[in-house]
């Protein structure tokens, strides 16, 4: 057999394994290796993809060595997570707080400067969500994960989902 056919039929059958191994690990761990849910999880994310591509590329790297690494970093999130869950100290450390940018229409200036969110990023996520008027908009919180969250209004029996974001108790308290 020619020697580029072989090597291209070797890409294609440790791509398959490859493949149908990290599906089977993803399936194994659960919903929350893959979520958009902090730093952490884009790094594993990152890797993940930099595995596969050995996997796949190198003749160096074994089946068995990919998979062992997949389990691997499958393993550590599994066990950061279920730590992070049980322990305040371990979730401090790993995850994000939600921060208040805007309150009742008016930018938190040091909100911003603190996140390094500029005005024309929070005014694009308001025209995302098809506001027009920043006045219109009793909050604006940017979320663990990067993205934004839009609060038109706030009921007046509860704010429940608010409570762990930082700054939402200093404008609240004074209105």
């Amino acid at each position: 057999m020619p020697e580029n056919i072989s090597v291209l039929l070797s890409t294609l059958v440790a791509g398959a394994l490859s493949y149908f191994s990290v599906v089977v690990l993803l399936r194994l761990s659960g919903k929350r290796t893959l979520s958009k849910w902090n730093a952490f999880d884009f790094v594993v994310t990152v890797a993940f993809g930099s595995i596969l591509a050995t996997m796949v590329l190198s003749k160096q790297t074994s089946l068995l060595q990919g998979v062992v690494g997949f389990g691997t970093l499958v393993a550590l999130q599994f066990a950061l997570t279920w730590l992070s869950v049980r322990s305040p100290v371990v979730r401090r450390w790993i995850k994000a707080q939600p921060r208040l940018l805007v309150w009742e229409g008016k930018f938190q200036a040091e909100a911003l400067t603190k996140e390094r969110v500029t005005q024309g990023e929070v005014r694009a996520a308001l025209r995302s969500k098809g506001i027009a008027a920043l006045e219109d908009v009793k909050a604006v919180v940017l979320e663990t994960d990067g993205g934004f969250s839009v609060i038109q209004s706030i009921n007046a029996k509860s704010d429940s989902a608010l409570v762990d974001v930082l700054g939402y108790a200093d404008v609240w308290s004074n209105p």
